[in-house]
């Protein structure tokens, strides 16, 4: 009888909760948004003025302590790149300890420190607590600023500058900022070779004394240790920190253009175009509509779920991966959009950047679009809570971005609370399309026609300069007397008609291999043989002759594309300029650009075959500085030489579309009429 009655009690509820099992075709109602119970960061000031937060974290045995001082934003000027070299310059040495002593006592106790112009972080294991604040106040209290460390820093920031210069990715976000904020703005300069080779010790010492001041002090200590523990710590290490007065600067605030404007940065060595669609905005951290923005932002571009990445990745297939970004910030806030996009679809990519954001100006956001997002930002920001930092960057934000005290606490119920009605309402205030600046950096004669329909065109520089195309005053100059003027300057016609056979080699290096490159040119033939050796060993080949080029690689022969053939026939021709006039071949004077500070005739020349390309003559010596195409790439000429009575190259640095980066060749022979057999072109 237990049994049976055992049995229908199982079977009854078996029943009831077959009955009540939730139907799993639909999503669960989701519920509201908790508050976070995030530990209030425990905080004292020092009489210094030095503002201290303590979150205690007894899982590890470990502490950290994080520095960071609030000034506004510096501009300058003449020495842009000043404050890169000021973290680097602390560690270099003080007072007490040289810079290896402190690299060895560091690594004594496994902690680890750094500094920068405006911040600073040390951390250890608890025991090592007081060691560790012994070298870091020493180094923030007692800096020596050795001459040497700064001669070695300016070395490697002025290399590093010179490497990225013909970066894509780089060339965009300093032409970005650019036209956002204008170089008279802290946000809008940018550090090149010269101002860093600008900065003195005397720069670094007065920045220190002017601006490392403990009532502008924020000190988040993190980890192993108590409030108590703190104070006496602080007090210890920091207390002798003389406190200073520290001038707050105002800044302007940058309005978005009336209309779209095109920006262009041609870069013919590029096979795809760098886009920004990009403008400034009055947006603050603290603004009521800082969370609803993140959103937004999240759903247009945060990610590979936003309409950007589906659009232009996945429907078009003209990029990797297109995103954008909406920044608040304590002066001016900033939108941009962005992708790499192949060349010849430049203009197609900025179609679609342009219409998605029009599209979500429109009232198209949808509930699921929305859900989506905020489960993204939500999980973002829970993982965020696992660090235990994470408590005192919240607590140091709150004071700096002036946010509300229950920010970080509410911030997922706020997140919750954005409706589409709400968000629908918000994109017009925020995305522009029709009020942005269109900053394209690549091959730009390859699409300069059809991106004029997008706004207004104005090109600029590589270097971030605008383009400066100065009309030619003198009527009676014409393209063929700047091609005259150069073929005199190099030696004369008379001279260069002599001369049938050339052989030319120089070296460069790359990634720390040396790579030597041979030319022999006979125009008797004609024929040319390029060969690349790196040390002892032929890398590649090509023989050229008038017909044909054939390409022989690691022992196998092919004959080269088209394309490429119609490039290396260029080698044929030892002085292509003097068989223009003879070989139909175009050319056009387009004004006046500067080379590297000096006034150049450009020159647009269209050969027979229909290939493009562009010399840059200069106006006082004639001589050629720099040539573009798009199958080359751009070689710049840095230096002549005089070999026979006739000037050649002698240092030149290319730039191509095949090589990763700029490549720096010195002739170290060059021959002119050497004595050529046919056994020199097997």
């Amino acid at each position: 009888m237990k049994r049976i009655y055992i049995y229908t009690l199982l079977c009854f509820l078996s029943t009831g909760l077959s009955q009540a099992q939730v139907d799993r075709t639909k999503y669960p109602e989701p519920g509201p948004a908790p508050q976070i119970n995030i530990g209030d960061a425990e905080t004292f000031t020092l009489p210094n003025g030095l503002k201290v937060f303590v979150v205690e974290n007894h899982k590890l045995p470990r502490v950290t302590y994080s520095l960071v001082l609030d000034r506004s934003p510096l501009l300058e000027g003449e020495k842009a790149g000043l404050t890169s070299l000021v973290g680097d310059m602390l560690m270099g040495g003080t007072k007490n300890r040289t810079k290896d002593q402190i690299d060895e006592e560091i690594d004594m106790i496994g902690g680890k420190i750094s500094f920068g112009s405006t911040s600073a972080n040390a951390s250890s294991l608890t025991k090592y607590q007081d060691k560790l604040l012994t070298l870091f106040a020493d180094i923030l209290l007692n800096p020596s600023f050795p001459q040497p460390e700064l001669d070695k820093l300016k070395k490697q920031a002025i290399s590093g500058i010179a490497s990225s210069k013909d970066s894509p990715d780089e060339i965009s976000e300093k032409v970005s900022n650019v036209v956002l904020y204008g170089k008279d703005h802290p946000y809008g300069e940018f550090a090149t070779e010269k101002t860093v080779s600008n900065v003195q010790l005397s720069d670094i010492r007065e920045y220190y004394n002017a601006y490392f001041k403990p009532n502008i002090g924020y000190l988040a200590i993190v980890g192993d240790i108590t409030i108590k523990e703190a104070e006496r710590l602080t007090k210890q290490y920091f207390g002798a920190w003389q406190k200073g007065e520290v001038k707050k600067r105002e800044w302007p605030v940058p309005a978005a253009p009336q209309k779209n404007e095109v920006i262009l940065v041609n870069r013919p060595s590029s096979v795809q175009s760098v886009v920004d669609v990009t403008y400034p905005l009055a947006l603050k951290p603290n603004d009521a509509d800082a969370i609803p923005a993140q959103l937004l932002n999240n759903i247009l571009g945060g990610g590979s779920a936003g309409r950007l990445f589906l659009n232009l990745r996945e429907r078009k297939g003209y990029t990797y991966g297109a995103y954008s970004s909406l920044s608040p910030d304590k002066i001016v806030g900033n939108f941009s959009a962005g992708a790499s996009v192949r060349t010849e679809v430049t203009d197609s990519a900025v179609y679609q950047f342009l219409e998605e954001l029009k599209r979500i100006d429109k009232k198209t956001i949808t509930e699921q679009e929305l859900t989506d997002s905020k489960a993204i930002l939500s999980g973002s920001f829970g993982r965020s809570l696992e660090q235990p930092a994470t408590i005192a960057r919240f607590a140091i934000n709150t004071e700096l971005q002036n946010l509300p005290k229950d920010y970080y606490k509410n911030y997922l119920k706020n997140l919750n609370a954005v409706t589409v009605e709400q968000l629908n309402t918000l994109a017009p205030k925020y995305i522009k399309p029709e009020h942005a600046y269109i900053v394209i950096v690549g091959n730009t004669d390859a699409f300069k026609d059809r991106i004029k329909q997008f706004g207004e065109v104005k090109y600029y520089t590589n270097a971030g300069e605008p383009e400066v195309k100065a009309a030619i005053q003198d009527a009676s100059l014409t393209a063929e007397k700047v091609i005259d003027k150069y073929l005199e300057a190099i030696g004369g016609k008379d001279r260069l008609m002599k001369v049938k056979t050339l052989k030319s080699v120089q070296e460069a290096e790359i990634q720390g291999m040396k790579i030597t490159a041979e030319l022999l040119v006979d125009q008797t033939k004609p024929i040319a043989i390029q060969s690349m050796k790196m040390g002892p060993q032929v890398m590649s080949k090509f023989i050229i002759r008038q017909d044909k080029a054939t390409m022989i690689n690691q022992g196998q022969q092919q004959a080269v594309p088209d394309d490429m053939f119609k490039s290396l026939k260029n080698a044929l021709e030892i002085f292509p300029e003097l068989n223009y006039m003879k070989n139909g071949t175009k050319l056009a004077l387009d004004g006046m650009v500067k080379v590297n500070d000096e006034e150049t005739y450009k020159v647009l020349v269209t050969t027979a075959d229909g290939s493009k390309s562009v010399n840059y003559y200069s106006v006082v010596s004639g001589l050629k500085l720099k040539s573009e195409s798009a199958s080359e790439g751009e070689a710049e000429i840095n230096e002549y030489k005089d070999y026979s009575g006739i000037k050649l190259p002698a240092v030149s640095t290319i730039k191509s579309p095949n090589i990763p980066v700029p490549l720096k060749m010195v002739a170290i022979e060059q021959v002119i009429n050497p004595a050529l057999t046919p056994a020199d072109f097997q």
